[in-house]
């Protein structure tokens, strides 16, 4: 019997049975499909790559503008697949050394919980374990109530394109959806983007979500609010996508990005007594602890914050906590986020709408600017950066930015924002001169106030 049996080799899992196995645990691993999961296979990390590639043919526009003389300029989709799919490949293969260096015993098939404490693989092989945990993520979610909905793809299957589709409808305009939409857009195809929604990216800042919308107007991109898909069809040459507004559009490919749902279904999880919410998210406590004492689940599947740092985080937390002789309990609160979409998107903290909410003498700070590149480039696009402070107290409580390297500077505002950062010591800081993130330290007068 194992101590240890984690369902799901995505980064949670994985940090978790290392983690586990380095504590003097006995640990088995089960993956379906490949090591490492959505981040590594087919989400951040390819993604990521496919963004670089993107940005290319603008930085090669601007170059001219600095002295380059730029010669024809071809795009080949196969090459960069091949080449991202061989770092995909060397990265799993990380994963995999990491976890067997660690102790870890890897399975691979499907698992079904029979008991609490037993596991089948495949319907064959069974394994028992002392603990288990559930790491096994979340999947695109799927429209089958339009018509044709089966000619579309979702973000997995944009890995595995072969060719670039020159016309593109992306269905949703969440952050995943946006972010292939740019790539598309920016590697030269036609791109329009359908969303139930009045806004892109819900949920976010109201102000940054404005400034976003006018970038990737600006770039070209299509946008269609507040409408719906009701039927796709084959013809001659693609696809043509029906509206409820009576629009028709042409293109070569549908890709359905309208939000990801948790992996729960199979796992026998309900005939257990292990308890899910409305979205089939399992649900834990502040130790990931589920319904059933020495079941837990960490990441995506239980849909708290679904961020691949933050299931690496819960992963280690769960690890040390049962096997470690520790107390570890994540803070789910404040999250650094990057958004990929070109311009990309940095944010930490409260929005404005919920700042005002519990705080409600606030202070704004905002400004727009074209960076110093585009003085010479003649890029239209403009940086945006926004600051929210408490008035009572002069705390910091919420970032946002627009703009290039803005996913890099979250990253470092994350960690202001963990020492309680004040509005007074970013004045005092010293700027770094000439940055675009001198702008957070030289925002003197607030842009609008608000009072109780």
């Amino acid at each position: 019997m194992y101590d240890l049996v984690v369902i799901g080799a995505g980064s949670g899992g994985v940090r978790a049975a290392r983690i586990a196995s380095q504590n003097g645990a006995k640990v088995a691993i089960i993956e379906e499909y490949r090591m490492g999961g959505t981040c590594v296979i087919r989400g951040c990390v390819p993604k990521k790559l496919m963004v670089y590639a993107s940005r290319f043919p603008i930085e090669f526009q601007e170059a001219t503008r600095f002295g380059w003389a730029m010669g024809e300029n071809k795009f080949n989709w196969a090459y960069l697949k091949e080449k991202r799919d061989s770092e995909v490949a060397r990265l799993e293969d990380i994963y995999r050394t990491n976890l067997e260096k660690a102790g870890v015993e890897i399975f691979y098939g499907s698992a079904r919980l029979l008991s609490t404490t037993q596991i089948a693989i495949d319907e064959g092989q069974i394994i028992s374990a002392k603990t288990i945990l559930i790491a096994t993520g979340a999947q695109p979610v799927n429209d089958i109530s339009i018509q044709g909905y089966e000619l579309c793809i979702d973000s997995n299957d944009f890995f595995l394109l072969e060719e670039q589709p020159q016309r593109v409808l992306v269905q949703g305009a969440g952050y995943i959806a946006l972010e292939l939409a740019c790539i598309f857009q920016n590697l030269g195809s036609k791109v329009s983007i359908v969303y139930r929604g009045q806004k892109i990216l819900r949920g976010f800042d109201a102000e940054l979500q404005t400034h976003l919308e006018e970038e990737l107007l600006q770039s070209g991109l299509i946008l269609h609010p507040e409408r719906k898909i009701v039927k796709i069809q084959k013809v001659n040459n693609g696809l043509q996508v029906h509206l409820n507004d009576s629009t028709v559009i042409e293109v070569d490919a549908v890709l359905k990005a309208i939000g990801r749902k948790p992996k729960t279904q199979g796992l026998g999880l309900q005939a257990l007594g292990v308890k899910l919410d409305q979205s089939g998210a399992i649900t834990v406590d502040m130790h990931s602890r589920t319904s059933i004492p020495n079941i837990f689940a960490v990441g995506d599947v239980t849909n708290r914050v679904n961020l691949t740092p933050m299931a690496i985080r819960e992963g280690h937390a769960f690890a040390e906590t049962q096997f470690g002789n520790k107390q570890i309990v994540v803070d789910h609160s404040l999250i650094p986020t990057a958004v990929f979409t070109t311009p990309e998107i940095g944010t930490v903290g409260l929005t404005e709408e919920a700042a005002l909410e519990s705080h409600p003498e606030l202070d704004v700070y905002t400004t727009r600017f074209r960076s110093m590149k585009a003085a010479l480039s003649g890029h239209s696009s403009k940086i945006f950066m926004k600051l929210l402070v408490d008035r009572t107290n002069d705390r910091v409580l919420g970032f946002h930015a627009l703009g290039p390297d803005t996913g890099e500077m979250a990253q470092l505002m994350g960690v202001a924002f963990q020492l309680k950062v004040t509005k007074a010591s970013l004045d005092a800081t010293l700027a770094v001169h000439p940055t675009a993130a001198e702008e957070l330290v030289t925002m003197r007068n607030p842009t609008r106030q608000f009072n109780k």
